[in-house]
Formats: C-alpha cells, sequence, structure tokens
C-alpha cells in the first residue's frame, strides 16, 4: 500500500535515528502506524501524502507485523507508539530537554503535565495546551514555535494530528513533532493499558475492544486491511 515503515529495533531506531537529531537540533516528524492509518491513507490521497511527509513511520500494531511475515517482509519488532513516547520522555529527563504537550481535553492536558513533572522533573515544561482548536490557527502555532520545545507531542487523534504537525512544522526551527493519539489518556490514569500479559500475546487491541465496545468499528477497518493483504489487493 506505498507506506514505508521503519524496520528496526525500537532500540536501535532511537539511538541511531531519533536520538542524534535531537542531538543536533535537527526537527524530525514521527507517524506511528497501525493497520487502520494504514487503511486511512488508502482511502484519502490528501492523508497518505501527509503520513509520507514524515521521516519515519513506525509499526505501532500488530496488524503491520502479521501483514510483513506475509508478505516475506519481516518486520523486525512492533513499536508501540506509547511506548516510544515513554522512552523519549526518559531521555528528556536525562538530557534536560524541554517538550510542549499539544492535545486531549483541557482537564486531562493539565494532568498529563502534572504527571510528567512527577516523573520526570528534570524536562523543562514549554508549555501545554488542550486539542480543542483549528488546525489552522496560526496563533497557537506560534506561540509554540516562539517556546522553542525540543519535543512536541501532539494528541489531537488521526489524521488531525499529522494534519497539524505538516501545517505548522515549518514554524519551528528545530522540534521532534509526534502524533501520540490517546497516549495522554493513558499518562493522565483516564484510560487504563493493557496489562502486560495482554500486551505480550499481542492481545491488546482485544483488551481496548472489552473495555471499549464502541471501538468495534474501528476493529473492521483492521480485519478489511488483514484482507486486502492476505487476498493481494493492494
Amino acid at each position: 500500500m506505498d507506506i514505508d515503515f521503519v524496520n528496526e529495533t525500537k532500540e536501535k531506531f532511537l539511538t541511531e535515528y531519533v536520538y542524534p537529531k535531537l542531538t543536533h537540533n535537527q526537527k524530525c516528524f514521527i507517524v506511528t502506524a497501525n493497520p487502520e492509518i494504514v487503511m486511512k491513507t488508502r482511502e484519502s490521497k490528501a492523508f497518505k501524502k501527509l503520513v509520507k511527509q514524515a521521516n519515519y513511520v513506525v509499526p505501532d500494531g500488530v496488524g503491520i507485523v502479521y501483514a510483513s511475515k506475509f508478505k516475506k517482509q519481516l518486520i523486525k519488532e512492533r513499536i508501540p507508539g506509547y511506548d516510544l513516547m515513554r522512552d523519549l520522555l526518559a531521555k528528556a529527563d536525562q538530557e534536560s530537554y524541554s517538550c510542549y504537550f499539544l492535545g486531549a481535553k483541557e482537564h486531562v492536558n493539565e494532568k498529563v503535565v502534572e504527571q510528567i513533572k512527577q516523573k520526570y522533573p528534570n524536562i523543562t515544561i514549554a508549555g501545554h495546551h488542550h486539542g480543542y482548536i483549528s488546525i489552522n490557527d496560526n496563533s497557537i502555532a506560534d506561540k509554540i514555535a516562539s517556546s522553542h520545545p525540543d519535543l512536541i507531542f501532539v494528541a489531537l487523534g488521526s489524521p488531525r494530528q499529522e494534519e497539524w504537525i505538516t501545517t505548522h512544522m515549518n514554524k519551528f526551527n528545530k522540534g521532534l513533532f509526534m502524533g501520540v493519539g490517546g497516549s495522554f489518556d493513558v499518562i493522565a490514569g483516564e484510560v487504563k493499558r493493557a496489562p502486560d500479559a495482554w500486551i505480550n500475546l499481542n492481545l491488546e487491541w482485544l483488551y481496548r475492544l472489552l473495555k471499549q465496545p464502541f471501538r468495534w468499528k474501528r476493529i473492521l477497518k483492521v480485519l478489511e486491511f488483514m484482507a486486502r493483504i492476505y487476498f493481494k489487493k493492494e
């Protein structure tokens, strides 16, 4: 489906690709893509164009890894967006980087910042703002850019977070930009992540479905993705 995924372990991806960009103040755009997002790129040329602007598209979804096995183009490791964000926060804490947190409901956003301050005391909070904004609101983007953050986590949901990043990234002279979907809700304690046993069995998607039955339509997209892979319908 013409989406190029990172094919490295999470550790190597971070140490050899991402951290050097942070060290040298180079801009970087990361998309965490699961089968649902890949299907969106198939349905929308505009969204596909946004995703292909990313420096890196990481395989966030076991369906991507299964598909790579079936196609005999094995992806080494699933890289969950939430885990990637945690590693980046740990690195930011280690190096005293500054971070901006954009997205989610206002009370969730505030909880996220409080949690970050407690768990990662060496991180500089460049600022934060809820996600109820217009993608084309230049005033917010300009304000964020003026704070000169090293990392910008955008939790607007897909495709809005990718739209925001690609629309405003040119305003920044540095920064790692990453769409993080519902990760703010997990950090804030609003949503519980699947237990490790479920994650290790690649059943995190099922746990989410059981906890949030309204997600069933999203699961259908995953099934369609797998069907297209197996029946070679690009």
